[in-house]
């Protein structure tokens, strides 16, 4: 009798043994197909920001998709931007930063979080993971109102070098904890800054293809392009646009008196008059030797001849000061013309050219009046 219960006690300890263990097989199992698939989406994910051409193509990426697939409440990125260099070339580029208000720029690697790397053999800073701290961790989570309990700050390093940061927020407490492993998050952010860095740098040789090297401002490239862009805009959504044409007066006899040293410093001078009298909407390029060119958008022809005067005056009413105490002064033609009433059947091309011819014959016309003034074609 005492033989049967033991085996029937064993016989139930077996098959409660075996249950759990099928539980614990099935736990396993689930685990697994979910790690597969969070492993799937972050390959697509690693795909999609190697395939983004644009710096916005894929800084949108990764806010749009990271969160989702890694089920954060909070992705930002911050950018380590010392000289404002990459802030002022996406600028230049149209980059419009209010769709990105989880992009950050910092100008010093410590306002990121990590302990300053101070010397070339120092060891790269690892992530730092752990509960969320409002002053602490406020500034690189500027759209959280609250709600956050852990963190993750996730270096992101080119070469050894930081340049920037990778940030996760999640309202789970136990997300983020210093006792967990960082390998996956520091593999995805080594992906990352390695698309960063390529497509930055992808941006500043397009920014340098499209700016004239001795006075900063765009090139004839640039307002080619962007004049098409912006006829076919004002099309669809019915605005005006304006164009001036730009001549320093007697430029040879200015490279004659003060040399052609003098003369570059002129011409980066009126260039920065005239960008001074311009809004971030429009568009200042070289066209070539001392002629300058403006693109005005949502100006009508009035509108633009005032800007134009603006800008005559402040070149021809204040001396220019080079360098060993030289002064010297300079005026400019202005010829301005506007673009209202769209020819539907005429190409946009054929538009902005007829553009720049009207503006070209209003400066022929300022020049043949005498120079140092502002002349409208009508």
């Amino acid at each position: 009798m005492t033989h049967k219960v033991t085996a029937n006690i064993s016989a139930a300890s077996l098959a409660a043994e075996n249950q759990a263990l099928r539980e614990r097989m099935a736990d396993l199992l689930q685990q697994a197909e979910q790690n597969h698939a969070i492993m799937c989406r972050h390959q697509a994910f690693d795909l999609e920001i190697v395939g983004s051409a644009t710096f916005p193509e894929l800084v949108g990426t990764i806010f749009r998709t990271l969160p989702v697939i890694s089920e954060l409440d909070s992705v930002t990125l911050s950018l380590l931007d010392e000289d404002a260099d990459i802030l002022l070339v996406m600028e230049k580029l149209g980059v419009d930063f209010a769709d990105f208000p989880n992009l950050l720029f910092v100008r010093e690697e410590a306002a990121l979080g990590f302990a300053p790397t101070r010397s070339a053999h120092a060891l790269p800073p690892k992530p730092l993971l752990g509960p969320f701290e409002r002053g602490v961790h406020g500034k690189l989570f500027p759209e959280i109102k609250g709600g956050l309990r852990s963190v993750a700050l996730v270096p992101l390093l080119r070469n050894k070098r930081v340049i920037g940061s990778l940030n996760l927020g999640s309202v789970d407490a136990s997300r983020f904890t210093a006792q967990l492993g960082t390998d996956f998050i520091e593999h995805m952010a080594s992906i990352i800054a390695i698309c960063l860095e390529n497509v930055i740098s992808n941006e500043m040789l397009k920014y340098i293809g499209l700016t004239d090297s001795l006075t900063g401002v765009y090139n004839r490239r640039y307002i080619d392009r962007r004049l098409l862009e912006e006829i076919a805009r004002a099309r669809r959504q019915d605005y005006r646009i304006s164009f001036m044409y730009i001549d320093i007066d007697h430029f040879k006899r200015v490279n004659d008196s003060v040399g052609h040293q003098g003369g570059d410093e002129v011409l980066r001078e009126v260039a920065v008059r005239i960008k001074d009298e311009l809004r971030r909407s429009d568009a200042l390029a070289r066209f070539g030797g001392e002629e300058f060119v403006v693109l005005l958008i949502d100006a009508d022809l009035d509108s633009a001849a005032i800007v134009a005067e603006r800008i005559r005056a402040s070149i021809a009413d204040a001396l220019f000061h080079l360098p060993a105490g030289v002064k010297v002064n300079a005026s400019v033609s202005i010829g301005v013309a506007s673009l209202g009433d769209y020819d539907h059947d005429c190409s946009i091309e054929a538009v902005a050219q007829q553009l720049i011819a009207h503006a070209d014959s209003a400066l022929y016309q300022a020049k043949e009046r005498g120079r140092n003034q502002v002349v409208s074609y009508r």
